[in-house]
């Protein structure tokens, strides 16, 4: 490897309140192994009696705020080139003497550091493994605390020891270059954000700049752990933007992205906890940021307005705004039109018009001259629709809005989405808006699956101009439409088996230029593979294959966070099932496994979340969950739409990136819920969310949600800080030191074994 060149590094001081330490723990950056090498420590390693001394009430001897975390990054090809700039203040009444440190696995990349406070400089001096390893857990023992345990089995730069005056504010910086680590076509960059749950306040803000250069296309940018903000300047230039505040950070930041010069870009990564049972993938498919417009494929599109009595005032102007937005962002040669409904329906022309300056003008004239008043007549506006729609030639698709129920014409959910079905012979895409409360959400969904699109929902206090021109943005420029997406294992050709099975979304209809699809599914058998793409192209048929590996057994858990995507989206996927067709036991049932293994809460598991309950008693879980479900019959008003809303949250999980739209837990596991109705979320007091283990309050002990009953009786005791504590610790790195830091007693299925950790002493 060529010798990387000296950098400096800013790193933010985070703290720890301890009788004589100053721990400052913050995180860089990783990917060229599965450690973690980016995490960083100020401690005092002096030789000193550790019993505290005697001071002032209240005071803690060491208190920092940490103002603010900023991370600037850039990505050229695998090196990345980390700056990071943290901001405290030092709380204290007295100086703090500390070294820095800052862990290296074996086969880090950085072979210099230095430490910038103020304009000094302190270079670290690397350490090998088992020095530091008997530095940490030196540490450890004498303070009664697993905070490095994460660390064990890592190398270890040291600098000499400086003064942090009491009262002042610092920036302390730190810059490196790094290289990231490539896997199936993707490039991972992991940030470790996790161990600032140490401040003892929160970051006022934590902001992450990165920037992406690429020699070819690039595709996906994907981070399973947050939720970005994406800018494409060009095909070969990304910017990647994180910023949060009032927050302390409760998972790293991961962010994969793949390149290539293809039209479309697939890539898969895989995990597989158990070799004889059924892995976990996750696909990305990807096409270009932009379309030239000769390579653009014309589409119908006819925009469906509610201007029934309900929509009068504010509501009416922002969904005229809407239309305006959809018809100043077709394409030239698009062909289009408008539908209008209250108790009658109007169209804006008879047929379809050219999508042109001068069909332009007209349309927006005639959306400027709507206003509201009368019934709603959904059976007859959609029909309307779908009646300009017939010819197949080339795709469709209707933009439904309303804000109520169906009250004029036919009122049957059931005779609506019949008739719709019927005239939607060609497969066009209804896409359906759910305005405030009072709309009738069921009605839509099934409006929606049926007819090959999705629903959203708009809340009163929501923009709906901003909702439906969000959308649309998306799918204004189809790259192919008509898809179809496998993964063909070379074993499934002798078995004559078909190795992928329970994929979401379902079904994946078109695919859009900047856009992207997050796939998750299972498989069966393990090898190598090709993603096989088929999908209609300006009328022709195209066929695409990208190479991939489903690997057969994972080792560790760095991918663990695809079962947890599968399970969330499979919850969902049960949810919608029940919802449209009805309450099934096996369903249930599973749902119940699922919710429980995952921690996943809805309002129908949120007996999880109660601490009276007994999480492993089944019987009393099916009849609590059934009763919850019932919920499901509220068709419309604000309980109805909040599960739909909730419900859509939970098939999409992840799709834009982030456990965060899945996930709310505080730093140390926490997870907060709030039910559908309630003002606020809420800490749930006997569970926690540890990396990708959940883990049950019962009987003063936090167990495995996997742990089975016999395991649960009888765990291998392991006594803290022995021999086998550290070397376990070392085994299992970061998967098991987070979860030592529970602080009472713990129960934890590593391989299949369980071990019990007496973390209260």
């Amino acid at each position: 490897m060529r010798q990387l060149q000296k950098r400096h590094l800013k790193v933010g001081i985070k703290p720890l309140s301890m009788a004589w330490l100053a721990l400052l723990v913050f995180s860089v950056s990783s990917g060229w192994t599965n450690s973690a090498c980016g995490q960083g420590a100020l401690i005092d390693f002096r030789d000193r009696d550790p019993r505290p001394e005697i001071v002032n009430p209240g005071q803690a001897l060491h208190a920092y705020h940490v103002k603010s975390l900023s991370v600037d990054a850039v990505i050229d090809g695998q090196v990345v080139q980390v700056q990071i700039a943290q901001e405290f203040h030092n709380t204290s009444s007295r100086t703090i003497e500390a070294c820095f440190v800052f862990p290296v696995p074996q086969n880090g990349a950085i072979d210099r550091l230095t430490l910038m406070v103020g304009d000094k400089e302190y270079e670290a001096k690397l350490l090998p493994t088992e020095e530091a390893r008997k530095i940490y857990e030196g540490y450890i023992r004498r303070n009664q605390d697993p905070a490095l345990l994460e660390w064990l089995g890592s190398g270890m730069f040291r600098t000499s020891v400086f003064p942090i005056p009491p009262g002042q504010r610092r920036v302390v910086t730190i810059r490196y270059v790094q290289i990231c680590r490539q896997e199936q076509g993707l490039t991972q960059w992991i940030l470790p954000l996790r161990n600032a749950q140490y401040s003892s306040n929160q970051l006022d803000r934590l902001k992450v700049n990165l920037v992406i250069k690429s020699q070819q296309d690039i595709k996906s940018i994907y981070s399973p752990t947050h939720i970005l903000e994406i800018q494409r300047p060009s095909e070969k230039l990304a910017r990647v933007k994180l910023e949060l505040k009032k927050v302390i950070p409760a998972s790293d930041l991961q962010i994969f992205y793949n390149v290539g010069n293809q039209a479309l870009a697939a890539s898969v990564l895989s995990y597989r906890p158990k070799d004889k049972e059924d892995g976990y993938f996750l696909m990305l498919v990807s096409p270009k940021v932009e379309q030239k417009r000769e390579e653009a494929i014309r589409k119908k599109v006819v925009f469906v307005i509610d201007r029934s009595g309900s929509m009068v005032g504010k509501s009416m102007q922002q969904a005229k705004e809407a239309s305006k937005f959809v018809v100043n962002h077709l394409n030239e040669g698009d062909l289009f039109n408008i539908v209008a409904y209250d108790a009658e329906v109007e169209s804006f022309e008879p047929e379809l018009q050219i999508f042109n300056q001068q069909t332009r003008a007209a349309a927006l004239n005639f959306v400027e001259g709507l206003f509201a008043g009368g019934s709603t007549n959904i059976d007859g506006a959609m029909s309307t629709a779908l009646d300009f729609l017939k010819d197949d030639q080339h795709p469709g698709y209707v933009v439904f809005l309303t804000d109520g129920k169906p009250t004029r014409g036919e009122t049957s959910i059931i005779k609506i989405v019949e008739n719709m079905k019927q005239a939607n012979a060609s497969r066009n895409r209804i896409c359906c808006f759910g305005l405030g409360y009072n709309v009738n959400s069921l009605l839509l969904d099934k409006l929606a699956r049926e007819g090959f699109g999705q629903s959203a929902y708009v809340s009163p206090n929501e923009d709906i101009e901003e909702k439906v021109a969000q959308f649309y943005s998306r799918i204004s420029s189809p790259v192919m439409t008509d898809v179809s997406i496998n993964i063909d294992v070379d074993t499934d050709r002798n078995m004559n088996l078909r190795s992928v099975n329970r994929v979401y979304p379902k079904k994946v209809y078109d695919v859009f230029a900047g856009d992207q699809i997050v796939l998750a599914g299972r498989y069966r058998l393990a090898g190598q593979a090709n993603v096989l793409l088929r999908g209609d192209v300006n009328d022709e048929k195209v066929n695409m294959d990208f190479p991939t590996e489903l690997v057969a057994k994972s080792k560790g858990t760095k991918h663990a966070f695809i079962e947890k995507l599968w399970a969330v989206r499979r919850v969902g996927e049960i949810i919608d099932q029940i919802d449209l067709h009805g309450q099934n036991d096996e369903l249930t049932d599973e749902m119940i496994y699922l919710s429980r293994k995952h921690g996943i809460l809805t309002p129908y598991t949120a007996y999880l979340a109660d601490e009276d309950s007994n999480v492993r008693d089944l019987d009393s879980a099916r009849k609590r969950v059934n009763e919850q479900l019932g919920g499901l019959n509220q068709q419309s008003g604000e309980f109805g739409f909040r599960q739909r809303v909730m419900k859509s949250a939970l098939q999409s999980a992840g799709a834009m990136g982030g456990q965060a739209a899945v996930d709310d837990r505080t730093a140390d596991g926490t997870v907060r819920f709030k039910g559908v109705n309630a003002e606020k979320a809420e800490e749930v007091r006997n569970l926690r969310q540890i990396g990708a283990k959940s883990f049950y309050l019962e009987d003063h002990i936090w167990v495995d949600s996997v742990a089975a009953n016999d395991q649960m009786n009888n765990p291998i005791k392991v006594k803290r800080f022995s021999k086998q504590y550290f070397d376990l610790a070392a085994i299992y790195g970061k998967q098991l030191g987070s979860v030592l830091q529970l602080t009472e007693k713990v129960i934890v299925v590593l391989e299949g074994k369980a071990y019990l950790f007496d973390q209260s002493k």
